[in-house]
């Protein structure tokens, strides 16, 4: 479920995808279709991904994927039946490629179909305030409450007994059951994805969505936003305070607390029982542990074991921390 919400325009043939990306990388059936772009994990054979970095050559080892937008020099290590597209820039490739696929994902619009509540099936269902407008395809469950000014734009499911402030826009978003939603937030909007270029920064199509697991609490102003090619999820039972942003593809476990001012880069994965200070940044394409504790103020820039407590920038252990800081 990386992007129900969004109309794929394949198959594209690979003849199509190369010209387009401008690679001289050749192969011999040119018709071949491909059917979508996804990550290296999700992608099946009539698919086509992409491996940037190192980091993830466990996940490259094993993919499924037809073709992979990559380098060089880590080409060999894609597994025999995936065929590398060798390019400078893989994540520009993969832009231009996913652009192919989901050319409506790149703009962020506000949605125009929208209707007053009171002209919609939801008006005597939901507990509402004034001026609330609902988009298409929205499912609202039983027993839930929106605020004033509020808009549900298309392409959002809320489950039951949840609450949704005032003055909060949500779209392409999954919300499952006891979910509290305060004043002011944005979520399921795109990520901040781009590639800065002198003529012009080239944009990331977002492809995935936000889901909000059971009994979360989102506080007042904090904003996240929607997957690019897989989802950003917020574990059950995991509470963020006000002004928290999480980015794209973040993966947030469960029985996590984010204190306020927290902000996470894109692509990191958070795991069980975390608990975060105020104002402590976390960079992205990182994995925190389970049972990890953060002081405020810090700056992640490596991945946490599971059951430390750190602090500082960089973020260190907290004894050692101290001792540095008496």
């Amino acid at each position: 479920m990386v992007n129900p919400f969004f109309q794929n325009k394949g198959p594209v043939k690979i003849d199509k995808i190369l010209s387009f990306i401008k690679t001289e990388n050749k192969f011999e059936n040119l018709e071949d279709e491909i059917l979508d772009i996804k990550d290296l994990v999700s992608a099946s054979n009539k698919d086509i991904t992409f491996f940037h970095s190192k980091k993830y050559q466990h996940q490259a080892s094993t993919t499924k994927a037809r073709y992979c937008i990559t380098t060089k020099k880590l080409s060999n290590l894609l597994p025999n039946k995936c065929k590398p597209i060798e390019v400078d820039n893989v994540l520009v490739s993969t832009a231009m490629v996913t652009s192919i696929f989901y050319p409506n994902a790149i703009t962020d619009d506000f949605d125009f179909q929208t209707l007053n509540i009171e002209k919609t099936s939801f008006n005597n269902s939901v507990n509402h305030g004034q001026n609330i407008l609902i988009g298409k395809n929205v499912k609202i469950g039983l027993n839930c409450s929106i605020g004033h000014n509020t808009i549900i734009e298309s392409n959002v499911v809320i489950g039951d007994n949840c609450s949704i402030g005032s003055n909060v826009i949500i779209r392409n978003t999954f919300i499952k059951n006891n979910v509290s939603i305060l004043d002011g937030c944005v979520i399921g909007k795109k990520g901040f994805g781009f590639f800065p270029n002198k003529d012009g920064n080239i944009r990331y199509p977002h492809i995935g969505i936000v889901i909000i697991e059971d009994n979360c609490e989102i506080g007042c102003g904090s904003t996240i936003d929607r997957g690019s090619l897989s989802n950003t999820i917020i574990g059950k039972n995991t509470f963020l305070d006000n002004q928290v942003h999480i980015a794209h593809n973040n993966k947030i476990g469960e029985n996590c607390i984010i204190a306020g001012q927290v902000g996470f880069a894109g692509s990191s994965t958070l795991g069980d029982n975390v608990m975060i200070g105020g104002q402590a940044g976390i960079s992205g394409h990182l994995k925190v542990g389970n049972n990890v504790q953060i002081g405020g103020g810090s700056g992640v820039i490596k991945d946490i074991p599971d059951n430390s407590k750190v602090m500082g920038y960089p973020a260190r252990d907290l004894k050692k921390f101290i001792k540095e800081n008496k």
